[in-house]
């Protein structure tokens, strides 16, 4: 996006202005990456230091090197993926399976009145009911197995991909339905080539929730009665006090969701590449 802005910014000016501004935009670009990495090195250093001179108890909370060296060595014999492989996929199905269901009911509930009434109070009750809060219950109902893992992540996940579903298409530009109109475009066809484009973004907003809520709610289902999983793993490190290994789990949580962030971030601009 940064590089269509730069284009259209330059597009005005001759050869020299034009290698100029790129410059001056690839400088600003590079400054910004390095801020953030500038900040993360800041943060790794406080974490290796702040132990090491005594501050905190180094038991509970070890210097980043051997946080680090616990990682490598759970990469190396196996364990940390095998728990990474059981989180991935359960998040992601759980994910994938309230977008499917939500972004359509979430079309249908904006277009329609009919099924908008009668389908709002029913999802208000439970959209007002606590992901985790229902855990137990899709522990007696489904047993502790995969699928109430995967259910409550689709649960936690469906709302808000829902809510930005219905945001977006209720919220159209209404110049934009009545010049679909006069051109002659009937209902499908204004819904696939106006009304969903121009929810894309808002739409997308939803699911970067979701897909934050998919990894935090997993995390918290697998503490309690899961054999595999970084939730499982955090939990059992900590009950057998194995503390860099817990913070290396804890670590490997955290890569995982800035991973599935910018994916989205990344996939989001792939779908609405025609904006500004």
């Amino acid at each position: 996006m940064p590089s269509a802005i730069a284009e259209r910014t330059t597009s005005g000016l001759n050869p020299r202005q034009a290698s100029s501004a790129r410059v001056v935009a690839s400088t600003a670009r590079l400054g910004r990456i390095g801020r953030g990495v500038l900040g993360v090195l800041i943060l790794a250093l406080v974490w290796e230091v702040v132990p090491q001179l005594g501050l905190i108890n180094d038991y509970f909370l070890p210097p980043l090197h051997k946080v680090l060296a616990a990682w490598w060595e759970m990469l190396g014999n196996g364990e940390l993926l095998r728990n990474l492989r059981a989180s991935v996929v359960r998040s992601v199905a759980g994910f994938s399976l309230a977008t499917a269901v939500a972004i359509p009911t979430g079309v249908a509930i904006a277009w329609y009145r009919p099924v908008r009434e009668l389908l709002t109070a029913p999802l208000e009750v439970f959209r007002n009911t606590a992901a985790l809060a229902l855990l137990p219950a899709f522990s007696l109902i489904l047993g502790i197995g995969e699928t109430s893992k995967i259910a409550i992540v689709t649960y936690a996940c469906f709302f808000p991909v829902l809510l930005s579903t219905v945001s977006g298409v209720a919220t159209v530009d209404q110049q934009l339905l009545r010049s679909a109109r006069v051109l002659g475009l009937g209902p499908v066809a204004t819904f696939r080539k106006v009304v969903f484009p121009a929810a894309v973004p808002t739409i997308f907003t939803g699911i970067r929730i979701s897909g934050a809520a998919a990894i935090l709610v997993l995390i918290a289902a697998e503490l309690v009665g899961a054999t595999a999983g970084l939730g499982f793993l955090i939990n059992y490190t900590q009950l057998n006090f194995l503390i860099p290994q817990m913070y290396a789990a804890i670590l490997t949580t955290t890569l995982l969701g800035l991973a599935v962030t910018y994916g989205l971030v990344a996939l989001e601009r792939r779908f609405s590449r025609w904006r500004a």
